[in-house]
């Protein structure tokens, strides 16, 4: 799928605004491209870590095939994925593609790409963060922490505008999803005013 397809709801999120894409805690997928190959897990352990430059953090096992195409290509998409694609994210999570390796046609994962950026993009998502690994090799090999420097952020208009996340307005199916272990989501709720 290309960019184009997606384009009428997509919009590019301010770098000073990206952490906002993360700061809810949701499940994220995460996407690498390397040497001709495409992949995307699902990772729970993933959050903003600092606003200029925007960086974010996640935990990349060893034994992940995404971790070796990260290492290789020094690249990372985070995606928040919705409601909708619940079994597409236990899916790619449950399986490896060292294992499976059409894991990604097996649970309908459909990629895009956006022009400058190496990792490609899964489709149906809510928000999309493209990264460059900020090398940090006593954390990565020690801890599987990965920071990434967050080059480009989009979000799709029917559940992101201005800035804010609307899951007030927006259709259940986009709102995010929360892995709370055991293969078990909780889906985000309703706004509390304090």
């Amino acid at each position: 799928m290309d960019a184009a397809a997606q384009a009428p709801f997509i919009q590019p999120v301010a770098l000073a605004k990206a952490y906002r894409l993360l700061n809810h805690g949701p499940t994220v997928l995460v996407s690498a491209h390397h040497d001709g190959t495409d992949n995307v897990m699902a990772a729970a352990w993933a959050c903003p870590l600092d606003f200029d430059p925007p960086k974010v953090t996640v935990v990349l096992d060893k034994a992940t095939a995404t971790r070796t195409l990260i290492e290789g290509s020094g690249a990372f998409a985070l995606q928040v994925p919705t409601r909708a694609q619940v079994r597409l994210t236990r899916g790619v999570g449950g399986e490896s593609l060292a294992d499976n390796p059409d894991k990604l046609v097996r649970h309908g994962v459909e990629l895009f790409r956006m022009d400058g950026h190496v990792p490609p993009l899964v489709a149906g998502c809510a928000a999309w963060l493209s990264c460059r690994v900020v090398p940090e090799p006593h954390n990565q090999q020690t801890y599987d922490l990965f920071i990434g420097e967050v080059t480009a952020a989009w979000a799709d208009t029917r559940v992101f505008k201005d800035g804010h996340w609307t899951y007030e307005t927006a259709d259940p199916a986009w709102r995010s999803l929360h892995h709370v272990a055991g293969g078990h989501f909780y889906t985000i709720g309703d706004p509390v005013e304090g």
